[in-house]
């Protein structure tokens, strides 16, 4: 019986391990002045260690830092094995798109506050909240799933692409690169994850103001050399807000919304360039020749 008991607790830690290897292959990080961005399965989300011990007079601090009214509902979460608090908050978006809002504010392994913000549309993952909580407090994410702020070359879902060095991070998995495009992904556990990010994504672009879809088109296209579909979108800006794009030459944009397996992962991706950008032959910007093709 203990031999039995031994191979089955064995066989659990076993299975853990491979459930976080695969959970680390979909994420990326970056630390920045201090706070810590993440993505992983379209999931934005952050960690900020304050300079606060964990007291009441400082959680209020932390809260008024997040935006954290009075009125908004805070609990401790059983789930997570720190003294904690959470808060959720929702706004209803034009277009029925729901913004969710995930806080912890949780006292750490020094008795300070260490912030997290995780940021969602119309549902929010709660399990994924709580298991990457547990790995970064308990200091188990693996260097391998860090980005470089300074960007020579990115890792695109397991593939080394070298940019050189006139691209910036917008955010995590989100790179522009003047004149050239710019392009944001997401590693997903499913197809229907990925399927969901870029159909919110093109959701958020329609509801944006001072701009219109003009029109929108199914194409064929080849994405890290494996034939696709990808919604092939133009998008053109009015009013004051054309003065500011037109400031910087662009008045509109072409974005590509494309999700596809590749290299044994579901992957999410926008990619766009405006009408000033630099243009080669086969009407792309290098930044999305590197990933695409559209075929004929």
């Amino acid at each position: 019986m203990k031999t039995l008991v031994v191979y089955i607790v064995l066989s659990i830690s076993h299975f853990a391990v491979a459930q976080n290897e695969e959970l680390f292959d979909r994420l990326r990080a970056i630390d920045n002045n201090g706070i810590t961005f993440y993505n992983i399965d379209g999931v934005d989300f952050s960690k900020q260690t304050l300079d606060l011990d964990f007291t009441d007079k400082n959680l209020k601090k932390a809260y008024r830092m997040y935006g954290i009214k009075k009125k908004d509902k805070k609990k401790q979460d059983p789930a997570i094995h720190f003294t904690n608090y959470s808060i959720q908050k929702e706004e209803l978006l034009k277009g029925g798109l729901k913004a969710i809002n995930s806080y912890y504010f949780v006292k750490n392994k020094k008795g300070g506050i260490d912030a997290f913000s995780f940021g969602y549309y119309d549902t929010n993952d709660i399990d994924l909240e709580h298991t990457m909580i547990s790995l970064i407090l308990n200091d188990t994410i693996p260097e391998r799933c860090y980005s470089s702020i300074q960007i020579d070359t990115i890792n695109f879902v397991g593939r080394e692409i070298a940019l050189g060095g006139n691209c910036n991070w917008m955010n995590i998995n989100n790179i522009q690169c003047p004149y050239y495009g710019q392009m944001n992904w997401s590693v997903h556990k499913t197809k229907e994850s990925a399927d969901q990010s870029i159909q919110q994504q093109f959701r958020i672009t329609k509801l944006k103001k001072g701009g219109k879809v003009v029109s929108e088109e199914e194409v064929s296209i080849l994405f890290e050399e494996v034939p696709t579909i990808a919604k092939k979108v133009k998008y053109d800006f009015t009013g004051a807000t054309a003065i500011m794009a037109s400031m910087s030459g662009g008045k509109n944009l072409t974005i590509y919304y494309v999700s596809e397996k590749i290299r044994n992962h579901y992957v999410s991706c926008v990619l766009s360039f405006w009408n000033n950008d630099t243009i080669n032959p086969s009407g792309l910007p290098p930044l999305l020749e590197k990933v695409m093709k559209e075929s004929n």
